[in-house]
């Protein structure tokens, strides 16, 4: 593994950096790369790369969020006609 050196890390950033190490219980190098993985979207899945569609979403739905879903999808699918003369 390579060994990187991050130098002038604003005050703020650290703080956030050390809060989420703590509320989470890692070191702070686990957090940091923890936080680079999820703001690239790194992970496990799919090979190393977490992709940034609606696949997340898969199965978290309730049986009353599809269908509100569902009906303002079918709703954008409509076709306006006047706009396209």
């Amino acid at each position: 593994m390579k060994l990187i050196t991050l130098r002038g890390i604003p005050d703020d950033l650290a703080d956030f950096i050390e809060t989420e190490a703590a509320e989470k219980g890692l070191s702070l190098n686990k957090t940091v790369i923890h936080l680079l993985k999820k703001c690239i979207g790194y992970g496990e899945k799919r090979g190393g790369k977490l992709y940034h569609d609606l696949d997340s979403l898969s199965g978290s739905w309730d049986r009353h969020e599809f269908e509100a879903f569902t009906k303002v999808l079918k709703r954008q699918r409509v076709i306006e006609s006047e706009l396209w003369k």
